[in-house]
């Protein structure tokens, strides 16, 4: 395989899983790791990916995003680790937000049926997922609805944020980092996320780790507003104690 071939293929990888590493590219294409590593300098340089520790991520406008469909598609596996493990974030009882977002949508579809919690949440998808459960009593907050995300926006949903208070948000995102904090696409969206971080006496943040040095059009707030990330393994050791050196506990699902 000739490098423009290779470097064709592996940007459609690192488009269909959100993410590619360095390791299983050599493995997989025969080559050594310094040769992956001109290829992702190549497509770095092209602006189709962006380099990060140990692989790359896909490059994207900062106004670009995906529609809900293609969300729940992507990095599937990690999202399923991910929900699992925001179960033990869980309160006893008392009330929780739920963001939109497929991440923070998986969490909703395994809420176990014996949990009794007031839910407040400006997500179609997530209310669908809840609707039925015996034990939830559920608010679903109003509003402009999104076609791309199924979310509520606007002063609707900024008032209902503005008049509680709740125990966890369960929160997400399209980007994060250190640098440039918690980012998405649109501003209307933006300034909910931001209301109901502003709710919440705590706030968990679920991400995937291909949106890690991740920046969109949109800033909602910094790392050090979120007191736990979690995320999966695909955020190096590293990464990660830096980002708990800002103050924010991380878990790798």
């Amino acid at each position: 395989m000739y490098a423009p071939e290779r470097q064709q293929e592996i940007l459609r990888l690192a488009r269909d899983s959100g993410r590619v590493d360095v390791v299983s590219l050599a493995e997989q294409f025969q080559v050594t790791a310094e040769t992956i590593r001109r290829d992702l300098k190549t497509l770095d340089r092209a602006g189709l990916v962006r380099r990060v520790h140990g692989g790359a991520i896909p490059a994207v406008r900062l106004d670009f995003e995906p529609d809900l469909a293609e969300r729940e598609t992507t990095a599937a596996d990690e999202k399923d680790r991910i929900a699992k493990a925001a179960l033990a974030e869980l309160p006893g009882d008392g009330t929780v937000i739920v963001d939109a977002g497929s991440t923070v949508a998986r969490l909703a579809a395994s809420f176990p049926g014996e949990l009794s919690l007031t839910v407040v949440t400006h997500s179609l998808p997530v209310a669908a997922r809840l609707a039925d459960h015996p034990g939830i009593q559920l608010h679903l907050v109003g509003g402009r609805v999104r076609h791309r995300t199924r979310a509520a926006v606007d002063a609707w949903a900024l008032r209902a944020y503005g008049e509680i208070r709740a125990d966890v948000l369960f929160v997400a995102t399209n980007g994060f980092s250190a640098e440039h904090g918690l980012t998405t696409p649109d501003l209307a969206e933006a300034a909910v996320k931001r209301a109901a971080m502003a709710a919440a006496r705590r706030v968990v943040l679920l991400a995937d780790s291909s949106k890690h040095a991740q920046e969109h059009f949109a800033r909602f707030g910094d790392l050090s507003d979120v007191d736990l990330l979690i995320t999966d393994s695909g955020l190096s050791p590293d990464d990660a104690a830096a980002i708990e050196r800002g103050g924010t506990e991380v878990v790798r699902a």
